[in-house]
Formats: C-alpha cells, sequence, structure tokens
C-alpha cells in the first residue's frame, strides 16, 4: 500500500514490506521510520510507541479492523515530534560505543576464553571488554559504571551536601529506574549509570535530591532552592532528558 497527504510542509508516504524490503518504512519529509505491527489486548484502542532504537511500533486493538493507513496520518505530529525528539538523543551504550564522563568512547570487544575484564584506555578513548561472548558486554560495562559512579557519588555527596548545608541518613547505588531520589527518612539512592553523564548533569542529579532533604517536594520552594545552588537546572533537566540508559 502507497498513500501521500501532506502536513505543513511534510510529505507523508506510507510503504508496507514488500519481497524487496526487509521491513515496512514511513516517510515523512527526509525521515524514514521503520515501523512493525502487533496486536494488543485491548478492543478499542490503537498505541503508537517508539523502541529504544526508535523503530516505531503500532499496536492494533485485538478482534477490530483498522485502517492503518489513516492511522498513522492522524498520528502524523505525534510521530514526527518524537522521533525528531529520539533522533537528537545520546545513548549510553550502542554496538560500538559507550559514553562515559560525557564522552562517547569506541568500544572494542575481544573474544577470550582465558579472562574477563574491562579496560578502560582514556589515552585511545577506548573501551575494551574481553570476554567469551560478546552478551556479556552489557554486563561488564554495568559493573564498571557501579564502581566508577560510587566512588564518584562518595565524594561528591560530601562536598555538595556541606555546600547546601543538609545531612543525608545513608546513600547507595544501584541499578534503578530514575536517575535518582530521596525519601522521607533522608536516604538517598543513585543510578550506576551516573558515571556515564557529563560532570554538570551528574551534578545537578545529586543537587536535586539534596535539595529534596530541605523540600520533599516539587514545589516552587523546592525549584527556588535548587536554583540558588544551579541556576541553570531547566537547561541541565533538557539535557538529561535527551539521554538513553542502558
Amino acid at each position: 500500500m502507497r498513500m501521500a497527504a501532506s502536513h505543513a510542509t511534510e510529505t507523508l508516504l506510507i510503504r508496507r514490506a514488500t519481497a524487496g524490503t526487509r521491513v515496512p518504512v514511513i516517510l515523512i519529509g527526509t525521515r524514514r521510520i521503520e515501523y512493525s505491527v502487533t496486536v494488543g489486548s485491548s478492543r478499542r484502542y490503537t498505541y503508537f510507541r517508539f523502541r529504544a532504537d526508535k523503530t516505531l511500533e503500532i499496536v492494533l486493538p485485538r478482534g477490530r479492523k483498522v485502517d492503518l493507513a489513516s492511522a498513522i496520518r492522524n498520528r502524523q505530529t505525534w510521530i514526527l515530534k518524537h522521533f525528531d525528539e529520539m533522533s537528537q538523543s545520546r545513548r549510553i551504550l550502542d554496538a560500538d560505543q559507550v559514553m562515559f564522563d560525557g564522552e562517547h568512547l569506541k568500544l572494542v570487544f575481544e573474544e577470550s576464553q582465558e579472562k574477563e575484564e574491562l579496560i578502560h584506555d582514556p589515552v585511545r578513548k577506548e573501551v575494551i571488554v574481553r570476554s567469551s561472548q560478546r552478551s556479556r558486554v552489557r554486563e561488564l560495562v554495568r559493573r564498571w559504571f557501579l564502581r566508577e559512579t560510587s566512588r564518584y557519588v562518595v565524594g561528591k555527596l560530601e562536598t555538595l551536601s556541606a555546600v547546601l548545608g543538609v545531612k543525608y541518613r545513608r546513600a547507595d547505588v544501584r541499578q534503578i529506574k530514575n536517575w535518582g531520589y530521596c525519601t522521607r527518612d533522608g536516604r538517598l539512592s543513585f543510578n550506576l549509570q551516573l558515571i556515564a553523564l557529563p560532570e554538570r548533569l551528574r551534578e545537578y542529579v545529586i543537587l536535586h535530591e539534596l535539595a529534596h532533604l530541605s523540600e520533599f517536594n516539587h514545589s516552587s520552594a523546592f525549584k527556588g532552592r535548587l536554583a540558588a545552588f544551579c541556576p541553570d537546572y531547566r537547561q541541565r533537566e533538557r539535557e538529561l532528558d535527551k539521554i538513553v540508559t542502558l
């Protein structure tokens, strides 16, 4: 099926997979968006969502016929907006590179049956991973991040808690959904991937959680306190939103 429609200055083309193409695509202007179609559990709604690799998943309602071309055309603005946002994002780990201290380093896998290790070479801007299986790369990177983030957080918390004049009960570093969080009893937790970020974003995350020790909310009072120590916090938040985690 092929369909053309206009939206502002963009042109929409929908191409189904054929014998000569591996996957179906949506063409909006110069954007080429691969998509897949599945059937969900809902019997009423059609859902659109992007995967981390920027491919679009369209989930159709079960037991109901849907005009796919019309559904895509109706969501064209949403599709374009989210695709462009994801195109500007920075992934922490890809097949051939890993982010560390805000910089993308070349990721080199070397098969080894004798030793499993990760070596960071800052001079050559490489991270060498030796293991018997390539699938182990993610886990070894995760362990590296855990060690380095823990070292960073210990020192930074001591400095910034003194600056803000607050005390925390305890802190830990682990795999969590958010970059950090604070509990009412003063316990702080930070994402083990923190060390992948540039220093200014790592610092923002810690300042944010320390500020919660005084204002356990996101009220104007909290924002005012955060702004007193991090005047450009809104810009840092926007930069942080563009980071795609492991």
